[in-house]
């Protein structure tokens, strides 16, 4: 398993998540609602006081019966084959549940978790990644195709949706309210066993496992700050809920640590205010709005405080700055530890990078600073990547971008010499559908597309443009290096 801690980049996601009745997500989908459950909390009413004075849990029929009808299968198929030195290095969750796709065609499974009744469902990006098509069975074994709505790989999480209404749902509970010791439920489809509950407590918060290996620009920027729980947890359960006694959603069962890939006592969750957070901004921006600390931190630790004569000895060590670093621009300085981001105190850097992760560009938090022994606060407006305070909007989903090709004309002369009336040259394949997932290389000449002619570019183009997410598409054409005729088979 991977080591524990090291350095990060706090480049992290958007604005802290208020515990409220509702939250309404009226920009782009004003129908869209997340519940918050509020209220007693599930220590006061989930157990009794034995002749000893003892508490002891209830019975968790009630909970589980609340919970399993909202928790769905899902299945996603990888029609088109995939190269296996791709599949391998592109998977940090094979440690953890070994390989997850083999090459070819392929399946693969785990558990979401219905969070309103529009059919929106949560689970975990390792689950949906790659897939071509999403199929989402519910409780009562009722199956439809799922869209993918959007993915953060930086949390591991992925929103999907059905389209269908009046489903049963989980509400959100506060996750920083969640104790360790508290008794959870996990519930999702291990081994394909659908429905499954499993009762065990909070054994940790704010872990750091490094399973998320996010290796975008300018740093590692995954938020680690899992939920530890001894529910036992397996393959299969990975999108599922971990939820408290009042079927309250605490968590998404996301990794397992285990020497062997199955259950050994050691299950990791993202925490609900994480995951309430990424699926507002996908629901209402179309992407994840990372605010932008900008910082290399580490945790204290008395190694730490020896070598650099800190006067604490727990907090978030500020040992240098990303570019567009809001936190530099605010007055940071090398060598100050971070004790307290507005009323939060801050004793890892793993809570610094969850903290920062629950807001948005233009958003200020207050940090508290140990600076050679005296504490000072420095306000800071939260930028994007890019050192602007303004919300990222989505990427525009183009079907032929998405192939990841540049095409060009041919020249008569060519095409008479290969027998062809008519064709267009793929001039350079970039990182897109068809080199990912077919073998066609450069020069390939596209004389038909599904047995369409092709007679120029944007013929081509608009041919592709016509298909939807799931069609499957087949490239009929030739080399001029190997003039016979290929096929290429590839699921949009």
């Amino acid at each position: 398993m991977k080591k524990f801690g090291s350095l990060f980049f706090a480049a992290v996601l958007g604005s802290a998540c208020t515990i409220a009745s509702f939250q309404w997500l009226d920009k782009k989908d004003p129908a869209t609602k997340l519940e918050y459950l509020t209220g007693v909390p599930a220590s006061k009413v989930a157990y009794r006081v034995d002749e000893k004075g003892e508490a002891i849990p209830l019975d968790f029929t009630a909970a589980a019966e609340k919970v399993m009808p909202a928790v769905v299968f899902i299945k996603s198929t990888q029609d088109s084959p995939h190269r296996p030195e791709q599949t391998q290095s592109m998977d940090p969750f094979r440690e953890f549940f070994g390989p997850r796709v083999p090459q070819g065609p392929s399946q693969s499974s785990g558990s979401g978790v219905i969070i309103n009744a529009d059919g929106y469902i949560v689970t975990n990006n390792h689950v949906v990644q790659d897939a071509d098509v999403v199929e989402v069975t519910l409780y009562d074994n009722r199956t439809y195709k799922a869209e993918v709505i959007g993915v953060d790989p930086d949390t591991d999480l992925a929103l999907i949706k059905i389209n269908q209404k009046g489903l049963p749902y989980l509400p959100f509970v506060d996750s920083d309210k969640a104790k360790v010791g508290e008794w959870v439920l996990a519930v999702g489809n291990p081994y394909n066993l659908t429905s499954t509950v499993t009762a065990g407590i909070i054994s940790a918060k704010g872990r750091n496992v490094s399973i998320i290996m996010s290796q975008s620009q300018g740093g590692n920027t995954a938020i680690e700050s899992f939920i530890q729980t001894d529910a036992a947890i397996n393959p299969g359960n990975s999108g599922g809920a971990l939820v408290e006694l009042n079927g309250g959603l605490v968590g998404i069962n996301t990794a397992i640590a285990s020497p062997t890939g199955s259950y050994s006592g050691y299950g990791f969750a993202v925490p609900s205010n994480i995951v309430s957070k990424i699926t507002e901004d996908l629901i209402k921006f179309g992407a994840v709005q990372r605010g932008w600390l900008g910082v290399s931190v580490g945790s204290v630790n008395s190694d730490l405080a020896k070598e650099f004569d800190l006067k604490v000895n727990e907090g978030a060590y500020i040992s240098g700055f990303a570019e567009h670093s809001s936190g530099k621009e605010a007055g940071l300085k090398e060598g100050d530890v971070v004790i307290k981001i507005d009323e939060a105190p801050i004793k890892s850097s793993t809570a610094l990078i969850e903290y920062i992760g629950r807001h948005r560009p233009g958003d200020k938090v207050n940090m508290v600073v140990n600076r050679k022994g005296s504490e000072v606060t420095i306000p800071v407006i939260l930028k994007n990547r890019d050192g602007k305070a303004e919300a990222v909007t989505a990427a525009v989903k183009d079907e032929v971008s998405a192939l990841g090709v540049q095409l060009e004309e041919i020249d008569g002369k060519v095409l008479k010499k290969l027998d062809l009336d008519h064709g267009v040259r793929i001039k350079a394949l970039g990182n897109g559908k068809i080199s990912k997932y077919t073998d066609m290389r450069e020069g390939f000449i596209v004389s038909k597309v599904n047995d369409q002619p092709v007679k120029s570019v944007k013929e081509f183009n608009d041919i592709v443009k016509k298909k939807k997410p799931g069609d499957l598409v087949i490239f009929s054409g030739t080399y001029e290096d190997l003039p016979r005729e290929f096929n290429y088979a590839l699921r949009m």
